[in-house]
């Protein structure tokens, strides 16, 4: 008998997810987070088989959620949903440990069948995904792939024109860490100011 937490801030949508899981007759519970507290708080205190995890939940994000999930249950399979287009967020998703990539609106057609992939040891993402992952195999990495997952962060934040006060607050950052941040994305991506960011950003559809 299978036990799932899903972790996401709307009531809605876990009630939905819920509702979904609920017809299956091996899933015996499914458990419910609303935060990034939580969802270490319940990995931490009880055994599940799988973490269905929303990448823009309040506080610390879903991808530094996942990286904390996976140094400390390397092992415990994490679907991540998000309502982002996958070429956003999937592939640093999958780099950080993910099991799959998932959009909220494939959720009542896939979540299932993603689940039990990754619950057996193997990896969900989308066909259009799974093109581009393998059009990556033997080509140098884009820049922004070798950012961290703050740095990255930050960066689709300045390019979507926030400021670094506001991005401040949406994070729950200082200012001047938020522009150590900034710095180090430039100096990364060989850039001088914000317009070439978003530039970059559209170019590589980091944005809508």
């Amino acid at each position: 008998m299978l036990r799932i937490l899903i972790a996401d801030d709307h009531p809605i949508v876990r009630k939905g997810l819920k509702q979904i899981l609920s017809d299956e007759p091996d899933i015996e519970y499914v458990g419910e987070a609303r935060n990034d507290a939580e969802v270490l708080s319940l990995a931490y205190s009880q055994n599940w088989d799988a973490v269905v995890l929303d990448i823009t939940m309040p506080g610390r994000g879903g991808l530094e959620v996942l990286t904390d999930l996976k140094r400390l249950y390397p092992k415990m399979p994490v679907l991540i949903l998000s309502i982002h287009p996958e070429d956003q967020y999937a592939v640093r998703a999958l780099k950080e440990g993910a099991s799959g990539y998932m959009n909220k609106e494939t959720a009542p057609e896939e979540l299932v069948r993603a689940l039990r992939k990754i619950i057996n040891g193997g990896k969900y993402v989308s066909s259009s995904l799974a093109e581009k992952l393998a059009s990556m195999l033997g080509s140098e990495a884009p820049p922004h792939e070798h950012l961290s997952v703050r740095e990255h962060q930050v960066m689709l934040l300045i390019a979507s024109g926030n400021t670094i006060t506001r991005i401040a607050e949406e994070m729950s950052l200082s200012v001047k860490t938020v522009s150590t941040y900034r710095s180090r994305i430039l100096e990364k991506m060989g850039m001088t100011n914000n317009v070439e960011i978003t530039r970059y950003a559209m170019k590589y559809k980091l944005i809508d």
